[in-house]
């Protein structure tokens, strides 16, 4: 893995005007950098703002203001040709594979729609390199010729995977690709993730709440809460030694397959609703749910630094 970061997002805002003059900010200051060949894993609550990041970083979004760079060059910059080639670069994948998949398309052309664009491959190679992505993402040279309703939803996410695939990308994002599959596909979906990096050299943005999973497949873990990010660590360090109230409440959340340990472990339940993204709390966003709240919590919104060696959170505890 190469410590060069092949993406870097700096400050990074994300805000809707909803009417009435109310502003949602759904990213409010993001801070993070993702290195060559890594996995980088974004997890929180639903709602808190990571699949709003994840598509502005690849632009689907405009940022309302802050930096993308990827590669060294600004994103939410690009024009034409530069563009089209940074579409090249990076690809998403997404949560729902009944909804991301056109149902009048069959999985072929669905497949190879990126290379069409682009202008990759025509005729036999253009077959071939369908065959060869159906093949690489565990499914057969038949399915090129069925459309996506004939197809389960684990299925269904490798086609999703194939198509991401079908450009060469450096960089893939993939926005919770496993929430909506039974349980016994999921890891059948993150070891494909996993294998493709592997053979691939892949770099992911990895995003999901399932925080279980996302240790399994993320070399470092970024944790938010409302449209900020509240703790960034190594996925060893962060469940060995969680430092802000909120990772710790999240993973006491995770069952434990031991019914000895299962039964007497103190789980942490946080008290009250999250707030609302149109009128957050003063100060520290988390503070009206975290039993270690303190006055200064109210008045100044914690400063986001290194607590300990490559160790990250925002919490006046620190």
């Amino acid at each position: 893995m190469s410590e060069q970061p092949i993406l870097e997002v700096r400050n990074l805002k994300k805000h809707f005007q909803v009417g009435g003059g109310k502003t949602l900010k759904a990213v409010d200051d993001l801070n993070f950098a993702i290195r060559r060949g890594e996995t980088f894993g974004l997890v929180g609550e639903s709602g808190c703002g990571k699949s709003t990041a994840g598509r502005t970083i690849i632009r689907l979004y405009e940022a309302t203001s802050g930096e993308v760079l990827f590669n060294g060059e600004n994103v939410h910059q690009l024009k034409g040709k530069k563009l089209h080639d940074f579409r090249r670069q990076m690809q998403m994948v997404f949560q729902d594979p009944y909804a991301s998949l056109n149902p009048r398309m069959t999985v072929g052309n669905i497949i190879a729609e990126g290379v069409d664009i682009h202008g990759m491959y025509t005729g036999a190679k253009r077959k071939e390199r369908v065959m060869e992505l159906l093949r690489a993402v565990g499914l057969n040279d038949e399915h090129a010729n069925r459309f996506p309703h004939e197809f389960s939803g684990g299925q269904r996410q490798r086609i999703g995977i194939a198509r991401a695939l079908a450009i060469e990308p450096q960089f893939i994002i993939a926005d919770e690709p496993i929430s909506a599959l039974d349980v016994s596909v999921q890891a059948q979906v993150v070891n494909l993730f996993k294998k493709l990096q592997k053979e691939r050299g892949l770099t992911y943005l990895f995003i999901a709440h399932d925080l279980a999973m996302v240790k399994h497949i993320s070399d470092r873990i970024g944790v938010m809460y409302l449209g900020k990010l509240v703790e960034v660590t190594t996925s060893e360090a962060l469940y060995a030694k969680p430092l802000h109230p909120y990772t710790q409440s999240l993973l006491s959340a995770i069952p434990i397959p031991d019914p000895e340990i299962e039964r007497t472990r103190e789980r942490i339940i946080l008290q009250g609703e999250i707030p609302s993204p149109l009128n957050p709390p003063s100060g520290c966003p988390f503070r009206t749910r975290c039993p270690h709240a303190m006055s200064v919590c109210a008045e100044v919104m914690p400063e986001f630094k290194e607590v300990e060696p490559n160790h990250y959170t925002a919490c006046h505890l620190y």
